[in-house]
This record gives structure tokens, C-alpha cells and sequence, in this order.
């Protein structure tokens, strides 16, 4: 037990499931060739990647060495001619290239987005930054000449100690660069509700045209979401982790059998909007799932693929066929001569049918940690008096059940084919007589022995 403990802790720190899966895509693996590597079978990678299990032991470390990040050469020292005449580097794009089955559009910068604007990560605590140093004082100089003699510096007197300490201290401070202050979790929680809420729910609203279900699907998310705190605060993406679940409680089938969500709201008056609101809700769940992350939120092929839970070329299918979907049912959509332009229009006509509908504004960030809490502790006293009621149910059985066992009686039952019981003949009328003088007379005495003769 100690070695595997002793394993477990000095195993390699492993990424996020989302993280893992976004490694594996831009080594360009497959999940075929990482559990061919690792040693495991195709649906034991899928299932690290989608947080179900996690690794360890020796296929841990395999895992981890296997996604590490190669390590960049150091560049060469240029001439100060070349550096200085060499042009700045362009900025990569921010979306991943899409296979070749699948068109890649890039959003416009200036196009409305669904995405609500990423909330500011929670600052953790960070050592105090050095003095920056000049190279003339980081460079070796030749030793200086030592100081003239001075009068020797007169002692503080006593008491003053700490405040001349404290003076020195503020003024070798004064340069340093200030922390970042450090927020709390309800604090944190509150940036990230206010940040991602309101576009959550614009969002979730185009998935399943339903207003209620999409505030509600919105406010339970984060409800779990700070539940388990300490694992979205520390999430590579702590909006796309609220955004997926969401998204899994909207789409779930179980809703179909609550009359308030049965049937979707009231499409919109405007015929364009109403063509594609109803386009848009005729596609299958998992096809309007992958279309509205990719060409309305604006995330890339690979991240909208990990968020689905599908592959890359599974995710670049679904995204075509409910283009195809789409075009047939919207003539702008098909006139538009490339992919990428398709995109742009895809993106520019979700965005505006999500700010055009009215939708329910979230309940403040408040209730929501307040109602997350309150049934987090409802679970934990129904899971104590069940366990209660459990117990003292055994107790009694253990108290009340007999201690040997004792068979049960067998139920009366006729029994035919038997012969009446027999017995002595019926008395005649001479043997009642004899037997009425036998009982008159003395059963015993000496009477009894002299017989009486007549």
C-alpha cells in the first residue's frame, strides 16, 4: 500500500481531460496510436480524455511523457544588423485549420459574436517580482575604489529600532512592482457569472428555442459549477466548462416529459429570422450543437470536436451536413459562393437572432451560490437519514429475528381411501342389563367375593 502511494505521488501532474485532448490534436495522433503506445485499448484513451478515468501508474507516466509539449530550440544569437533589419513575425490566427473535408472560415473581427467576453482569471498568489537590473549593473565592472574614512554612524537610540527597520523597508519597497490583488471565491464566482451569463443564455436559447429551459439549463451549470470550485477555477477554460454543462442539462431528453417544455416558444415575426429559427431547430441535437459552437460562438474545429465529445472528422461532417441543412431552407446561405463566406453569414445571422429575442435575464449571481448551497446541504441530510433509516431498519431486524429456526407447521389436508375406524359391536339389550347390575353393585369389599345365588 505504501508503494503504490509513493507511485501515485510522484507521478507527473496530468492536464485537464480538455487539455489532453487538445494536446493529442496538435501532436496530430490519433487515439489508435496513443493507446497503441500507452498500451490501452481505444475506449480507455477516449474516456482520459473526457474525464471519466484518469491514468496511473506506469501508464501515467507513458501518458504524460507521451503529450509533454516538445521543447522549443533556443534561437541562435543574431548579428545586431540582422535582428535590427529582420521583419516582426505575424500573429498566428486564432482558429485552428479545419480538415480538408471541411472548409475552414475564420470569424471576422468586426462580426457580432455569441461568445460573451472572457472574464479575467482569478490572479493566484505569486512570489514578489526582482528589481530589474540594468546591464551595466548585471555586467562584471572592475573593483572601486574604497570609500574615503568617514565619522562612523551614530547608534539609533534605543526604541527606535523597528521604525528605522520599517523605514528602510518602505523605502527599498517603493520601486517593487504592487501584487495583483487577490479576489476570493464568492468574488471570482460573481466576475465569471456576470462575464458569461447573460451570453450563456442568449446561447442555450438558439440550441433548444425554449426561453425557461435556457435560463434554467444556465443557472443550474453554475450552481454546479461552484459546487466544484476548485476544479473550474483552476480549468484551462472556466466559461467553456460552464458552457458544456449547460448545454448537456438543455439538451437532455428527460425534458420532453415536462409539459412546460414540451413544444419550443413562439418563433420569431420577422420571415428571415423565423426561416432560420426554425431551419435551425429542425437539425438534429448533436448537428445544431456542433453548428452554433463552430460558426456562432466561434470556437475552432478541434475544441468544438472536444467539447461534442466526437472526433475531428465526425465534428467536420456534422458541421457540413447542417450547412447543407441550412442552405436549402435559407436562399442567402446558398447563394454565397465559398465556405468561408457561408460562415461569416452563419455568424453574422445567429448573432443577430440571439440579441433581437427577448430572453429571461439570469437571477443574480447571489441565488445562485446561495441556491447551489442550499441543495448541496439538502443532499448531504437526505443522504444522512437515509443512512439513518437504514441502520436502524437493520437494527430492528437483527433485534426481532429469531435465533434458531423452528419449521413451519404443514397445513391440514383430507386424506380420502382410508377405512372407517372399527370397534365393539353394538350392545343388546341382555348386555345393557348385565351392565346396568354391574354398575349398581359394590365395586369392592367382601360383599363382592360371596356370590348370590337365587
Amino acid at each position: 500500500m505504501t508503494r503504490s502511494t509513493t507511485d501515485e505521488a510522484a507521478a507527473p501532474p496530468m492536464p485537464s481531460p480538455k487539455e489532453r485532448r487538445r494536446l493529442r490534436e496538435a501532436k496530430s495522433l490519433s487515439e489508435e496510436q496513443v493507446a497503441e503506445a500507452v498500451g490501452v485499448t481505444r475506449a480507455t484513451v477516449r474516456s482520459w480524455e473526457t474525464g471519466r478515468t484518469s491514468p496511473r501508474g506506469r501508464k501515467r507516466a507513458l501518458y504524460a511523457k507521451l503529450l509533454a509539449p516538445d521543447p522549443a530550440p533556443a534561437p541562435a544569437p543574431a548579428p545586431a544588423s540582422a535582428s535590427a533589419s529582420a521583419p516582426e513575425p505575424k500573429p498566428r490566427p486564432t482558429r485552428a485549420s479545419a480538415p480538408a473535408t471541411t472548409p475552414q472560415a475564420p470569424a471576422p473581427e468586426t462580426a457580432p459574436s455569441l461568445a460573451a467576453p472572457a472574464p479575467d482569471p482569478v490572479p493566484a498568489p505569486t512570489a514578489p517580482a526582482a528589481p530589474a537590473t540594468s546591464p551595466a549593473q548585471s555586467a562584471p565592472s572592475a573593483p572601486a575604489a574604497p570609500p574615503p574614512p568617514s565619522e562612523p554612524a551614530p547608534k539609533p537610540k534605543p526604541g527606535t529600532e523597528g521604525k528605522a527597520e520599517a523605514k528602510a523597508g518602505a523605502e527599498s519597497g517603493a520601486g517593487a512592482v504592487p501584487e495583483a490583488p487577490r479576489l476570493s471565491p464568492e468574488e471570482a464566482f460573481d466576475a465569471l457569472y456576470a462575464h458569461a451569463a447573460p451570453g450563456l443564455v442568449r446561447q442555450t436559447y438558439l440550441l433548444t428555442g425554449r426561453r425557461r429551459l435556457a435560463r434554467e439549463s444556465v443557472e443550474r451549470a453554475f450552481q454546479l459549477a461552484w459546487h466544484r470550485w476548485p476544479e473550474v477555477a483552476v480549468d484551462r477554460d472556466p466559461a467553456g466548462w460552464v458552457r458544456a454543462a449547460a448545454y448537456e442539462y438543455a439538451m437532455s431528453p428527460w425534458h420532453r416529459l415536462r409539459r412546460a417544455h414540451r413544444h419550443p416558444d413562439a418563433p420569431p415575426t420577422e420571415p428571415a429570422r423565423r426561416a432560420l429559427f426554425e431551419a435551425l431547430l429542425d437539425l438534429p441535437p448533436a448537428y445544431r450543437r456542433t453548428l452554433l459552437l463552430y460558426d456562432g460562438v466561434g470556437l475552432d474545429l478541434p475544441e468544438t470536436a472536444a467539447e461534442t465529445e466526437a472526433s475531428t472528422p465526425a465534428a467536420a461532417g456534422r458541421l457540413e451536413v447542417a450547412r447543407a441543412a441550412l442552405a436549402e431552407r435559407l436562399p442567402e446561405l446558398a447563394a454565397a459562393g465559398s465556405p468561408a463566406e457561408q460562415s461569416e453569414l452563419l455568424h453574422d445571422r445567429l448573432g443577430g437572432l440571439a440579441r433581437a429575442e427577448h430572453v429571461p435575464a439570469p437571477a443574480p449571481a447571489r441565488k445562485v451560490r446561495t441556491g447551489s448551497e442550499d441543495k448541496a446541504r439538502l443532499w448531504t441530510r437526505a443522504a444522512i437519514a437515509f443512512a439513518a433509516l437504514l441502520i436502524g431498519a437493520t437494527a430492528l431486524t437483527l433485534h426481532t429475528a429469531p435465533t434458531h429456526y423452528e419449521p413451519p407447521i404443514a397445513p391440514p389436508e383430507r386424506v380420502g381411501g382410508v377405512p372407517p375406524r372399527g370397534g365393539p359391536q353394538k350392545l343388546t339389550a341382555q348386555d345393557l342389563k348385565l351392565q346396568k347390575s354391574l354398575n349398581e353393585q359394590l365395586a369392592h369389599g367382601p360383599e363382592r367375593l360371596v356370590p348370590e345365588l337365587r
